[in-house]
Protein backbone atom coordinates (compact mmCIF):
# COMPACT_ATOMS: atom_id res chain seq x y z
CA UNK A 1 0.00 0.00 0.00
CA UNK A 2 1.36 3.44 -0.88
CA UNK A 3 1.69 5.65 2.19
CA UNK A 4 1.07 8.83 0.24
CA UNK A 5 -1.57 11.06 -1.28
CA UNK A 6 -3.07 9.84 -4.55
CA UNK A 7 -1.57 10.64 -7.92
CA UNK A 8 -3.20 13.96 -8.98
CA UNK A 9 -3.70 12.54 -12.47
CA UNK A 10 -6.10 9.84 -11.25
CA UNK A 11 -9.23 11.80 -10.15
CA UNK A 12 -11.82 12.54 -12.82
CA UNK A 13 -11.36 9.32 -14.78
CA UNK A 14 -13.43 8.68 -17.90
CA UNK A 15 -17.08 7.92 -17.15
CA UNK A 16 -17.03 9.04 -13.52
CA UNK A 17 -18.40 12.51 -14.19
CA UNK A 18 -21.79 11.06 -15.14
CA UNK A 19 -22.29 9.16 -11.90
CA UNK A 20 -23.02 12.13 -9.64
CA UNK A 21 -26.08 12.89 -11.78
CA UNK A 22 -27.18 9.24 -11.67
CA UNK A 23 -27.25 8.41 -7.95
CA UNK A 24 -28.88 4.98 -8.18
CA UNK A 25 -26.48 3.94 -10.95
CA UNK A 26 -23.59 5.26 -8.85
CA UNK A 27 -24.65 3.16 -5.85
CA UNK A 28 -24.96 0.01 -7.97
CA UNK A 29 -21.56 0.70 -9.51
CA UNK A 30 -19.91 1.25 -6.12
CA UNK A 31 -21.39 -1.99 -4.77
CA UNK A 32 -20.30 -4.19 -7.67
CA UNK A 33 -17.21 -2.57 -9.21
CA UNK A 34 -13.68 -3.93 -8.88
CA UNK A 35 -11.69 -1.97 -6.29
CA UNK A 36 -7.97 -1.38 -6.66
CA UNK A 37 -6.05 0.54 -4.01
CA UNK A 38 -3.91 3.32 -5.50
CA UNK A 39 -2.75 5.18 -2.40
CA UNK A 40 -3.53 6.40 1.08
CA UNK A 41 -4.76 9.82 2.26
CA UNK A 42 -2.19 10.24 5.02
CA UNK A 43 -3.80 13.26 6.73
CA UNK A 44 -6.88 11.25 7.73
CA UNK A 45 -7.12 10.01 11.32
CA UNK A 46 -8.53 6.64 10.19
CA UNK A 47 -7.26 4.45 7.35
CA UNK A 48 -8.55 6.21 4.22
CA UNK A 49 -7.55 4.62 0.94
CA UNK A 50 -7.74 6.21 -2.49
CA UNK A 51 -8.93 3.64 -5.02
CA UNK A 52 -9.96 3.19 -8.58
CA UNK A 53 -13.15 1.25 -9.20
CA UNK A 54 -14.08 -0.31 -12.53
CA UNK A 55 -17.08 -2.13 -13.94
CA UNK A 56 -20.54 -1.70 -15.39
CA UNK A 57 -22.86 1.11 -14.32
CA UNK A 58 -26.57 1.07 -15.20
CA UNK A 59 -27.37 3.60 -17.90
CA UNK A 60 -23.77 4.08 -19.05
CA UNK A 61 -22.46 2.22 -22.09
CA UNK A 62 -19.29 0.21 -21.69
CA UNK A 63 -17.07 -0.22 -18.67
CA UNK A 64 -16.68 2.72 -16.29
CA UNK A 65 -13.57 3.57 -14.28
CA UNK A 66 -13.88 6.08 -11.47
CA UNK A 67 -12.03 7.22 -8.38
CA UNK A 68 -13.34 6.51 -4.90
CA UNK A 69 -12.46 6.51 -1.22
CA UNK A 70 -12.41 3.24 0.72
CA UNK A 71 -12.36 3.22 4.53
CA UNK A 72 -12.05 -0.33 5.86
CA UNK A 73 -13.61 -1.00 9.26
CA UNK A 74 -10.38 -2.62 10.42
CA UNK A 75 -8.60 0.71 9.94
CA UNK A 76 -10.93 2.71 12.20
CA UNK A 77 -9.24 4.29 15.21
CA UNK A 78 -11.12 3.42 18.43
CA UNK A 79 -13.02 6.31 20.02
CA UNK A 80 -14.13 6.48 23.63
CA UNK A 81 -17.57 7.90 22.80
CA UNK A 82 -18.54 5.87 19.71
CA UNK A 83 -18.85 2.06 19.48
CA UNK A 84 -15.89 0.41 17.75
CA UNK A 85 -16.35 -0.66 14.16
CA UNK A 86 -19.31 1.64 13.45
CA UNK A 87 -17.80 4.65 11.68
CA UNK A 88 -18.27 3.26 8.17
CA UNK A 89 -21.90 2.49 8.98
CA UNK A 90 -22.42 6.10 10.08
CA UNK A 91 -20.94 7.39 6.82
CA UNK A 92 -23.44 5.30 4.86
CA UNK A 93 -26.28 6.43 7.16
CA UNK A 94 -25.40 10.08 6.48
CA UNK A 95 -25.65 9.44 2.75
CA UNK A 96 -29.01 7.73 3.28
CA UNK A 97 -30.42 10.84 4.99
CA UNK A 98 -29.01 13.14 2.29
CA UNK A 99 -30.53 11.00 -0.47
CA UNK A 100 -33.88 10.56 1.29
CA UNK A 101 -34.52 14.30 1.46
CA UNK A 102 -33.37 14.90 -2.14
CA UNK A 103 -30.48 17.20 -1.29
CA UNK A 104 -27.67 14.82 -2.38
CA UNK A 105 -25.01 16.76 -0.50
CA UNK A 106 -23.20 13.57 0.52
CA UNK A 107 -21.53 11.74 -2.39
CA UNK A 108 -22.86 8.25 -3.22
CA UNK A 109 -21.68 5.96 -0.42
CA UNK A 110 -22.06 2.22 0.19
CA UNK A 111 -20.99 -0.44 2.66
CA UNK A 112 -19.22 -3.36 0.96
CA UNK A 113 -16.31 -5.74 1.09
CA UNK A 114 -12.94 -4.60 -0.24
CA UNK A 115 -9.26 -5.54 -0.37
CA UNK A 116 -8.92 -5.02 3.40
CA UNK A 117 -12.33 -6.29 4.43
CA UNK A 118 -15.70 -4.59 4.86
CA UNK A 119 -15.80 -0.83 4.81
CA UNK A 120 -17.26 2.33 3.38
CA UNK A 121 -16.78 3.14 -0.32
CA UNK A 122 -17.62 6.65 -1.52
CA UNK A 123 -17.38 8.24 -4.95
CA UNK A 124 -14.44 10.64 -5.18
CA UNK A 125 -15.19 14.35 -5.58
CA UNK A 126 -12.79 16.46 -7.61
CA UNK A 127 -12.37 19.78 -5.82
CA UNK A 128 -12.27 23.19 -7.48
CA UNK A 129 -8.91 24.41 -6.19
CA UNK A 130 -9.84 28.00 -7.04
CA UNK A 131 -12.39 28.08 -4.22
CA UNK A 132 -11.12 29.24 -0.82
CA UNK A 133 -13.08 27.18 1.72
CA UNK A 134 -12.16 29.54 4.57
CA UNK A 135 -13.61 32.45 2.63
CA UNK A 136 -16.64 30.33 1.72
CA UNK A 137 -17.40 29.72 5.40
CA UNK A 138 -16.64 33.24 6.58
CA UNK A 139 -18.92 34.71 3.92
CA UNK A 140 -21.81 32.49 5.08
CA UNK A 141 -22.33 31.28 1.52
CA UNK A 142 -26.05 30.43 1.27
CA UNK A 143 -25.21 27.02 -0.21
CA UNK A 144 -23.90 26.05 3.21
CA UNK A 145 -27.26 26.52 4.97
CA UNK A 146 -28.23 23.02 3.92
CA UNK A 147 -25.13 21.62 5.56
CA UNK A 148 -25.85 23.50 8.79
CA UNK A 149 -29.33 21.95 8.95
CA UNK A 150 -28.18 18.52 7.79
CA UNK A 151 -25.52 18.48 10.51
CA UNK A 152 -28.10 19.38 13.15
CA UNK A 153 -30.28 16.47 12.05
CA UNK A 154 -27.51 13.87 11.97
CA UNK A 155 -25.77 15.30 15.06
CA UNK A 156 -22.45 15.81 13.27
CA UNK A 157 -19.65 16.05 15.83
CA UNK A 158 -16.97 16.98 13.30
CA UNK A 159 -17.94 19.48 10.56
CA UNK A 160 -14.48 20.77 9.73
CA UNK A 161 -13.79 23.12 6.83
CA UNK A 162 -11.86 20.40 5.05
CA UNK A 163 -14.98 18.23 5.02
CA UNK A 164 -16.67 20.65 2.59
CA UNK A 165 -15.74 19.98 -1.04
CA UNK A 166 -16.60 22.64 -3.64
CA UNK A 167 -16.83 20.94 -7.03
CA UNK A 168 -16.00 22.61 -10.38
CA UNK A 169 -19.70 22.64 -11.35
CA UNK A 170 -20.59 24.87 -8.39
CA UNK A 171 -22.03 22.17 -6.17
CA UNK A 172 -20.66 21.59 -2.69
CA UNK A 173 -20.42 18.14 -1.14
CA UNK A 174 -19.87 17.08 2.46
CA UNK A 175 -17.73 14.12 3.50
CA UNK A 176 -16.32 12.44 6.63
CA UNK A 177 -19.51 11.70 8.55
CA UNK A 178 -18.07 8.91 10.68
CA UNK A 179 -18.94 10.52 13.99
CA UNK A 180 -22.58 11.38 13.44
CA UNK A 181 -25.81 10.00 14.90
CA UNK A 182 -24.74 9.76 18.54
CA UNK A 183 -27.67 9.48 20.92
CA UNK A 184 -26.46 12.35 23.12
CA UNK A 185 -25.98 15.90 21.70
CA UNK A 186 -22.56 16.31 20.08
CA UNK A 187 -22.99 18.96 17.36
CA UNK A 188 -19.62 20.57 16.59
CA UNK A 189 -19.36 22.61 13.41
CA UNK A 190 -17.90 25.70 11.78
CA UNK A 191 -21.32 26.52 10.32
CA UNK A 192 -22.91 28.68 13.04
CA UNK A 193 -23.68 31.67 10.79
CA UNK A 194 -27.41 30.82 10.79
CA UNK A 195 -27.85 30.14 14.52
CA UNK A 196 -31.28 31.32 15.62
CA UNK A 197 -32.39 32.03 12.03
CA UNK A 198 -35.86 30.69 11.10
CA UNK A 199 -36.01 27.82 8.62
CA UNK A 200 -37.26 28.54 5.12
CA UNK A 201 -39.92 26.44 3.38
CA UNK A 202 -37.39 24.11 1.73
CA UNK A 203 -35.70 23.44 5.05
CA UNK A 204 -39.00 22.69 6.78
CA UNK A 205 -39.85 20.31 3.94
CA UNK A 206 -36.50 18.59 4.45
CA UNK A 207 -37.21 18.12 8.15
CA UNK A 208 -40.66 16.75 7.40
CA UNK A 209 -39.20 14.24 4.94
CA UNK A 210 -36.69 13.07 7.52
CA UNK A 211 -39.30 12.62 10.21
CA UNK A 212 -41.81 10.82 7.99
CA UNK A 213 -39.06 8.78 6.36
CA UNK A 214 -37.92 7.50 9.73
CA UNK A 215 -41.31 5.82 10.08
CA UNK A 216 -40.78 4.12 6.71
CA UNK A 217 -37.95 3.22 4.34
CA UNK A 218 -35.38 5.65 5.78
CA UNK A 219 -35.97 4.27 9.25
CA UNK A 220 -35.51 0.73 7.97
CA UNK A 221 -32.28 1.68 6.20
CA UNK A 222 -30.86 3.45 9.25
CA UNK A 223 -31.98 0.54 11.41
CA UNK A 224 -29.54 -1.70 9.53
CA UNK A 225 -26.68 0.75 10.15
CA UNK A 226 -27.22 2.31 13.59
CA UNK A 227 -28.34 1.29 17.07
CA UNK A 228 -32.12 1.57 17.66
CA UNK A 229 -31.57 4.33 20.24
CA UNK A 230 -29.61 6.34 17.65
CA UNK A 231 -32.41 6.08 15.10
CA UNK A 232 -34.91 7.18 17.78
CA UNK A 233 -32.64 10.11 18.69
CA UNK A 234 -32.56 11.21 15.04
CA UNK A 235 -36.36 11.31 15.02
CA UNK A 236 -36.40 13.37 18.22
CA UNK A 237 -33.89 15.85 16.77
CA UNK A 238 -36.05 16.29 13.67
CA UNK A 239 -39.14 16.81 15.82
CA UNK A 240 -37.31 19.32 18.01
CA UNK A 241 -36.12 21.31 15.00
CA UNK A 242 -39.61 21.33 13.46
CA UNK A 243 -41.14 22.45 16.76
CA UNK A 244 -38.78 25.39 17.32
CA UNK A 245 -38.41 26.30 13.62
CA UNK A 246 -34.94 27.85 13.87
CA UNK A 247 -31.34 26.80 13.44
CA UNK A 248 -29.86 25.59 16.74
CA UNK A 249 -27.61 27.69 18.94
CA UNK A 250 -24.26 26.40 20.25
CA UNK A 251 -24.54 24.56 23.54
CA UNK A 252 -22.56 26.55 26.15
CA UNK A 253 -21.82 23.30 28.00
CA UNK A 254 -19.94 21.70 25.08
CA UNK A 255 -17.29 22.71 22.53
CA UNK A 256 -19.09 24.25 19.56
CA UNK A 257 -16.26 23.97 17.02
CA UNK A 258 -14.25 20.84 16.12
CA UNK A 259 -10.49 20.84 16.61
CA UNK A 260 -8.62 21.34 14.45
CA UNK A 261 -11.24 23.36 12.54
CA UNK A 262 -9.69 22.63 9.12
Amino acid sequence: MTESAPDPELPGLEGARHLLDMPQAALAFLRSGQLEVAGRLVDASNATLFCTISGAAPGIDGSVTAACVYKPVRGERPLYDFPSGTLSHREVAAHAVSAAVGWDIVPPTVLRDGPYGPGMVQLWIDVDERVDVVELIQSADPRLRRFALFDAVVNNADRKGGHLLPAPDGRIYGVDHGICFAEEPKLRTLLWAWRGVPFDADELTMLGRVRSGLDGSLGAELGDLLAPAEVDATARRAEHLIHFGVFPEPDPERPAIPWPPF
